[in-house]
């Protein structure tokens, strides 16, 4: 009876001791960090200046290391996009006179990929350049600022019509996912403590980060459904740009992009050895 309760006592033990262990493994696996830097978007009112209309972004990083070269890593990021038609060297936009602000947040969860083995707590290998590619979530909401200087959430007045019988387009959701990609160079500074440089460009499938995408719709039936001020977001023009026949407020073919870029500085919490744990 003795020996029953000695084997089943020693049994329990060892299967404590494993689970301890492995919890242990995996808590060592984690790093966390914060990150600091700029963002800015591509769309109608910016087409093609990168960094031009770059305003701060700063979130958080969670990531847990699969290998030197491999890692899965849960991203939070704030920061604010905008453009403005009258700082556009195109007469044509500064003419249609749009502008726009949106304070974005995101998640995202993905890979990342070291071009070279890696691990923030060994001193050998330090450094590597790497790419990551993710799945998000977006909370955004473009307003502008109407004549009066009073902000107005744009997607309340369908500036394009949407939803009412002047399109066919629905209202735009302001939550939307979004795939980001791109590149970094990460180094440890000291042991367990590293810092990254990091550019991130993000795929959308919205045309509307910008509240601009396709055609104007008729601002008097416009007012007659939204009100006034509907009218007079829908087109500021100097112009009158929407009195033109099948006059373009954007480009519908083309979706919105935005990017996040700067510094993240990492640490990792919990000690442990290195080459016990990541093997090529």
């Amino acid at each position: 009876m003795f020996k029953i309760k000695y084997y089943v006592l020693c049994t329990i033990l060892a299967v404590s001791s494993m689970g301890i262990g492995q919890s242990n493994s995996f808590k060592k696996a984690f790093e966390v960090g914060v990150f600091g830097g700029g963002g800015y978007y591509i769309g109608d009112i910016n087409p093609t200046n990168h960094f031009t209309y770059s305003k701060p972004a700063f979130g958080g990083i969670i990531r847990y290391n699969l290998s030197k070269r491999h890692s899965f890593r849960i991203t939070g990021t704030y920061g604010q996009l905008s453009a403005n038609d009258a700082n556009s060297s195109d007469p044509w936009q500064i003419n249609r006179n749009l502008n726009f602000e949106s304070k974005v947040f995101e998640v995202a969860a993905g890979f990342e990929i070291c071009l070279l083995p890696y691990a923030i707590n060994d001193l050998k290998n330090r450094f590597t350049p790497y790419f990551f590619y993710e799945l998000a979530w977006l909370k955004m909401n473009p307003i502008t600022t109407n004549g009066n200087g009073n902000e107005v959430v744009l997607n309340d007045f369908g500036t394009e019509g949407q939803g009412t019988d002047l399109s066919d387009q629905r209202n735009y959701l302001l939550n939307q996912l979004t795939v980001p990609m791109g590149i970094g160079f990460k180094f440890n500074i000291v042991k367990r403590v590293a810092l990254s440089f990091e550019y991130g460009i993000r795929l959308t499938f919205t045309d509307y980060l910008d509240d601009v995408s396709g055609n104007y719709v008729n601002q008097a039936q416009l007012a007659n459904l939204k009100g006034p001020l509907a009218a007079s977001i829908a087109d500021p023009s100097l112009n009158n740009i929407s009195a033109l026949p099948s006059a373009n407020r954007g480009n519908a073919n083309n979706k919105d992009w935005y990017a996040f870029y700067g510094i993240m500085l990492t640490v990792k919490p919990w000690k442990y050895n290195v080459c016990d744990m990541f093997q090529q």
